[in-house]
């Protein structure tokens, strides 16, 4: 017998709310897991937006940034509208390279002073995915910043220029979600909405082209992932999320 204990079960994620802001670094993150989940959101009426930090123009080897960042905004337009997400910004911060710091959060307080959303979802931040699975730098940056962000935007004295270009307070935010974390303890069931999933990822197609392997086929990608955080909610399918909760 092994002596290693399995996983503790997923609690599901608390739904009683009406908005929610996506603030993750490049086209494609909210796809690589989340997709699901928010089809589920607006099937229920929800509304959710996108905010990208960045056009993932660093994101195609054999494409130029000029040329790639305008396709990658169009495709993650395609892939938002095929979950009920209608409001897609980009934010227009350098990919690859992005920094943890005041400039980031007070790009991301403006959104979240602009949306004024009930829950914030952003992507891990964590160093890795678990085991040797390294994360990337843009995700950690951009996940730190929104934890920040949410707290800047409630604050009336931090930031104060974005009062002044008319966007109030807001304290709205009950929780922040980070979307795939290790340290997940919370998944909501997304079986009847998994093939949704698979169609928004599969809209990133140039994006896929370029990058290959396993990652490149959202269906069996996209089965792995769900499946096993659906064994710990007792669903098929299912996308965990980190809950952080402010209130």
């Amino acid at each position: 017998m092994s002596d290693q204990q399995a996983p503790e079960p997923f609690e599901p994620v608390d739904e009683d709310w009406q908005t929610a802001l996506a603030v993750v670094a490049h086209p494609d993150d909210m796809e690589y897991g989340g997709a699901a989940a928010v089809a589920r959101w607006t099937a229920q009426g929800k509304k959710v937006v996108y905010v990208m930090v960045t056009s993932g123009e660093a994101g195609i080897d054999t494409m130029s940034p000029e040329a790639c960042g305008p396709l990658r905004e169009a495709e993650q337009i395609a892939s938002a509208a095929v979950v009920g997400v209608d409001t897609v910004e980009f934010l227009g911060h350098p990919d690859g390279v992005l920094e943890y710091g005041l400039p980031l959060r007070r790009d991301i307080a403006r959104e979240v002073r602009r949306h004024r959303p009930d829950i914030v979802i952003t992507s891990n931040f964590h160093e890795t995915y678990g085991g040797v699975f390294l994360n990337q730098a843009d995700h950690i940056a951009v996940g730190r910043a929104t934890l920040d962000a949410v707290r800047d935007a409630a604050n009336r004295w931090v930031f104060r220029e974005l009062s002044a270009e008319g966007y109030e307070p807001w304290d709205g935010v009950r929780a922040v979600w980070a979307v795939a974390s290790p340290e997940a303890r919370h998944a909501v069931d997304t079986t009847e909405h998994f093939d949704k999933g698979v169609a928004s990822l599969a809209e990133h197609k140039a994006y896929l082209a370029g990058l290959g392997g396993a990652m490149a086929e959202p269906r069996e990608f996209l089965e792995g992932f769900g499946r096993g955080a659906g064994s710990r909610l007792g669903t098929r399918f299912a996308v965990p999320f980190e809950v952080f909760p402010l209130r």
